[in-house]
């Protein structure tokens, strides 16, 4: 059972509420120089010019004054608690810059991402955490691009490990 603050359980028992849930991203890959922090909710302005809004908090490390979690046109849909699948998520960026998709095919592994839900009005307390994800798919066109997030692919580890030497398996060689 995942456990709820009072005010995400006072929410979602609601008819109406003022409390939004976001979505916050970090990306990891050796190929970059930090992490990319990303938000589905322009909590706050944090800049004129160029003009950028994003969600501050202190999840995952992340200082809220120099590392806010960056505004980006995206949906989510967050792994869900079904015992024999592997957790799944899907994210759906808008495809507002040709970059997107240039930064995304440059890619040769996986990149790890981790996901977090919180209230805008307590960015900092965690509704739900998913870790230690990879993208493992990406499909797009002219309108979004859509990322498949989910743990590391079983396929990918290596099978078998040892070899069956006389060495190593003594025992089959009796």
């Amino acid at each position: 059972m995942r456990r709820l603050s009072l005010n995400a359980r006072a929410a979602l028992d609601a008819a109406t509420t003022d409390e939004i849930e976001i979505v916050l991203l970090t990306v990891e890959h050796d190929d970059l120089p930090a992490p990319v922090r990303l938000s589905t909710d322009p909590t706050e302005r944090l800049s004129i010019e160029p003009l950028m809004y994003g969600t501050r908090s202190s999840w995952f490390g992340a200082d809220p004054a120099t590392d806010p979690y960056l505004f980006v046109l995206a949906s989510a849909e967050f792994p869900s608690d079904l015992e024999d699948t592997p957790a799944a998520a899907t994210l759906v960026l808008e495809n507002v810059d040709n970059e997107i998709a240039q930064l995304l095919r440059s890619f040769t592994d996986r990149p790890t991402v981790h996901m977090a839900v919180v209230l805008a009005s307590s960015p900092d307390l965690i509704e739900a955490e998913f870790r230690n994800l990879k993208i493992v798919g990406v499909d797009g066109n002219a309108g979004e691009v859509s990322l498949s997030i989910s743990r590391a692919p079983i396929e990918d580890e290596h099978v078998p490990m040892d070899r069956f030497t006389k060495d190593r398996f003594p025992g089959l060689f009796r």
